[in-house]
């Protein structure tokens, strides 16, 4: 075997060491968006006094979310938005840096 790759080794390098931005943050978007809507759900349930204090912290940066279901929408949508877009910006260092 020759130690010379071929053309299509070396495109299939270029593009295994590439991350996917768009998929990165779909991903990440997903995973904080659940996270934020299984904890403010399971504190409603769990019930208590001042349910989700720490939470209710979130509603300065995520202007509509507040510590009920539909807020728990909100929060989730916007912690999406900040994820997808973290994970591209953090992609789009790593592609860079990577060549």
């Amino acid at each position: 075997m020759s130690s010379e790759t071929t053309g299509e080794e070396e495109a299939l390098e270029a593009y295994v060491g590439k991350l996917n931005g768009n998929v990165w943050g779909i991903s990440l978007a997903l995973v904080l968006a659940l996270v934020l809507f299984a904890a403010t759900n399971i504190l409603l349930l769990k019930g208590g006094e001042n349910v989700g204090q720490h939470l209710e912290i979130l509603a300065q940066y995520f202007p509509g979310y507040s510590m009920t279901f539909v807020g728990s929408l909100i929060g989730a949508a916007w912690i999406a938005l900040v994820g997808y877009i973290l994970a591209r910006i953090a992609c789009g260092i790593y592609n860079i840096a990577a060549r």
